[in-house]
């Protein structure tokens, strides 16, 4: 099983749940994912790594106090304190940090200009995730926003992605992140009635071997159903499940053309 070694800086690196019942959380994914635990405690409460063959799929911590639950995106970067210091200067708020997490890494919490929240990390003895799939892998960030140009121009100053489209974004469906030719997510334009009352966020996607079944699996263990299994064309199969605890999280199944690309 491929085993992930290094990032490059402004991809993908780590997820991570903030949950407001960390027992029943872990009644929950594990089962959804074949994850195992491995716990650590911490002044807040236990830290709870989430493994697939002993690499690091995901993390697992106690919600603060008057959160919700939520799911947490981490982007890997060269040097934490520099790159936090371009935050302002972009529009966005810098809401906690830098600091350093022990001997693991450095990290910030950082807000964009339309208010989604993300974190930057700059590993150190811990890299990120080093599960690399193919199934149970959280592999996909994609941001959801109601501003697609004004988000563009931040994540672009802030990581140098690249965007495809590259011109359009007003009336683009859909936008992909990419750093070189490498694309490393997505960004979806919160337009129309139904996104009413959601604010901006980043969704995670969890590859699985079978949408319709783990969808099915969801609600046995308690979860509920955002957006049924769907096609993407020339992509796979997706839901966006609510976990027992309200943590939103999205399932995909690949094609097998596009998995093996």
């Amino acid at each position: 099983m491929a085993k992930i070694e290094s990032y490059a800086p402004g991809s993908f690196c780590w997820a991570e749940l903030a949950t407001t019942d960390t027992s029943a959380a872990k009644q929950f994914y594990p089962v959804m994912f074949g994850w195992t635990i491995t716990e650590f405690p911490m002044p807040e409460g236990v830290y709870t790594i989430f493994q697939v063959d002993g690499n690091d799929a995901a993390a697992m911590c106690p919600a603060q106090a008057g959160m919700p639950a939520h799911w947490n995106a981490y982007f890997s970067v060269a040097n934490v304190d520099e790159t936090a210091a371009r935050v302002s200067a972009l529009g966005g708020q810098v809401v906690a940090g830098p600091f350093d997490v022990g001997e693991s890494g450095r990290m910030a919490v950082i807000q964009d200009p339309q208010g989604a929240i993300f974190s930057l990390w700059q590993g150190k003895q811990n890299i990120g995730a080093t599960h690399g799939g193919p199934f149970g892998q959280v592999s996909w960030p994609e941001l959801n926003t109601p501003d697609p140009v004004g988000a563009v121009a931040f994540y672009t100053g802030l990581f140098g992605w690249k965007t495809k489209p590259e011109t359009g974004l007003e009336a683009a469906e859909y936008i992909e992140w990419a750093i070189g030719k490498t694309h490393i997510g997505g960004l979806l334009p919160m337009r129309g009635p139904e996104w009413q009352g959601v604010p901006p966020h980043w969704m995670l996607y969890v590859t699985v071997a079978n949408c319709d079944e783990r969808v099915a699996k969801a609600k046995e263990l308690g979860g509920s159903i955002c957006v049924p299994p769907t096609d993407i064309p020339n992509v796979g199969r997706f839901s966006v499940i609510n976990d027992p605890q309200g943590a939103v999280f999205s399932l995909v199944q690949m094609n097998q053309a596009v998995a093996g690309s």
